[in-house]
């Protein structure tokens, strides 16, 4: 007895040993990854000096990427990159250390790196501002040729692509060395800037006396700089600001291809990779294969142009499309839009959603129930039924949290309509209302139905 005792404490003091020493191991991976992170002012410095051992690149310099694009006879590449971003940082990484092949295209640009939008003129640049990594070409006369940088729900390797920044790249040089500078200025008529509400980014209403047009030079560096999604952010809260309602246009930026049922391959400048059956896309016969020569009479050099042309395409319209097919055929195709036709995207992913959450939803982040967990919960697999994921915590994101919603509700109506099946759908329903409507929802706790309510922002 007295040796298997002893066996059996040795043993124990053993796994005892074994369980404080994994313990120990684990708190101590804890401590590194914590020492390890890596804050919003760190990544700003470290790009700075990345960039200090760049010479090819022109750092957060506008105007003197444009005087040494006039200077050299090349096309300025402007990149666009919120640094702190976690979003889109290994195609950065991939820009800033590029195989020899993409090595050799960069090399026929002036190369110009814009990492905060502090002082941007928005009179002449405007893209996608939920992207944290975007790129503008733009001749030596200051025209716009092309755009390039495509961000979804979807991994950024299935949107962004070292080939297609190539074929990118290669486009818009085609374009620059057109000899024909009437036809060039067909080519790119459209992309252009037309109109910009603000000059600058720090004159919007809700971000005036806050920012300035450069950084801070010391302190908290990263909360003196402008993000672009910031930007966006403070184009609808100024619209709220009116108590007015937001327009499809604001409330759907920069729309996918996605919308009118096709995916673009992210390898081409504009070729087309699927298209969904019985969708304005399918109407007009596009294939897989086909090649998107233009668009409203716009050359594409990637599908950051398609979206640019949806972004500044009305309600009601007709897309004018010129097309390559596999056989090599020339063909011109005219696509339908209806109203609503922007209402296919889905905003979930979108860092501006944030924003959108407080203002039509009061803090909640939803998911939509698959039709397992629907079935599960006895709900028919027809129905609504947005999952709460989240409740916000603090200020103006606690509305919901203040109204009595918990993690795990389940939204089935919404002012007893029950055909709001996604979250951006649930903001479009909101936002279309003018500020201060009170929303009224049907809940599911378990198997206990409520009422709540709560006003928008």
């Amino acid at each position: 007895m007295n040796g298997r005792g002893g066996e059996m404490r040795r043993g124990c003091i053993c796994s005892l040993v074994a369980i404080l020493v994994v313990f120990v191991s684990h708190a101590a991976s804890a401590q590194e990854a914590k020492a390890k992170r890596v804050t919003p002012d760190e990544k700003l410095t470290r790009d700075v000096k990345t960039f200090e051992n760049l010479p090819q690149w022109i750092y957060n310099d506008v105007d003197k990427a444009l005087a040494e694009s006039k200077k050299a006879g090349k096309p300025v590449l402007f990149v666009f990159r919120c640094v702190p971003c976690e979003a889109c940082s290994h195609f950065d990484r991939s820009v800033i250390e590029p195989d020899k092949a993409t090595a050799d295209w960069m090399s026929r640009f002036v190369l110009a790196r814009i990492t905060y939008a502090n002082g941007l003129d928005l009179r002449r640049f405007q893209f996608d501002w939920d992207q944290s990594f975007h790129v503008v070409f733009m001749d030596q006369d200051g025209r716009i040729l092309g755009r390039f940088g495509t961000r979804s729900q979807r991994p950024e390797d299935e949107d962004m692509t070292a080939e297609g920044f190539r074929a990118a790249m290669q486009a818009a040089l085609e374009l620059q060395s057109m000899e024909d500078k009437a036809a060039l200025a067909l080519s790119v008529k459209g992309k252009e800037v037309a109109k910009a509400s603000y000059a600058r980014p720090e004159l919007l209403p809700t971000l005036l006396g806050t920012y300035n047009s450069t950084l801070s030079k010391s302190g908290n560096i990263a909360r003196s700089c402008i993000h672009c999604h910031q930007i966006r952010d403070a184009e609808r809260n100024a619209i709220r600001l009116t108590g007015k309602p937001i327009e499809p246009k604001s409330l759907y930026p920069y729309p996918l291809p996605d919308v009118v049922g096709m995916r673009l391959s992210p390898d081409h400048a504009a070729k087309v990779m699927s298209v969904e059956p019985d969708s304005p896309a399918a109407a007009i016969g596009l294939k897989p294969g086909d090649e998107i020569v233009r668009l409203q009479g716009q050359a594409l050099v990637s599908p950051a142009d398609f979206q640019w042309i949806l972004e500044n395409t009305p309600e009601t319209a007709e897309l004018a499309f010129e097309i390559r097919n596999g056989k090599g055929e020339s063909l011109k195709k005219t696509m339908k839009l209806a109203p609503g036709w922007r209402a296919k995207s889905d905003l979930s992913w979108r860092p501006t959603s944030w924003n959108l959450r407080r203002i039509a939803a009061g803090g909640l982040r939803l998911e939509t129930l698959p039709d397992t967990e629907k079935r599960n919960r006895g709900l028919p697999e027809d129905a609504m039924a947005l999952y709460v994921k989240h409740v916000g915590q603090f200020g103006e994101h606690a509305v919901a949290k203040k109204a009595g919603f918990v993690n795990g509700d389940v939204i089935v109506a919404v002012d007893g309509r029950t055909d709001l099946p996604t979250e951006t759908s649930l903001f479009a329903y909101a936002l279309d209302r003018p500020k201060g409507t009170v929303l009224k929802f049907t809940v599911m706790r378990k198997d206990r139905r409520m009422e709540m309510s709560f006003p928008t922002q």
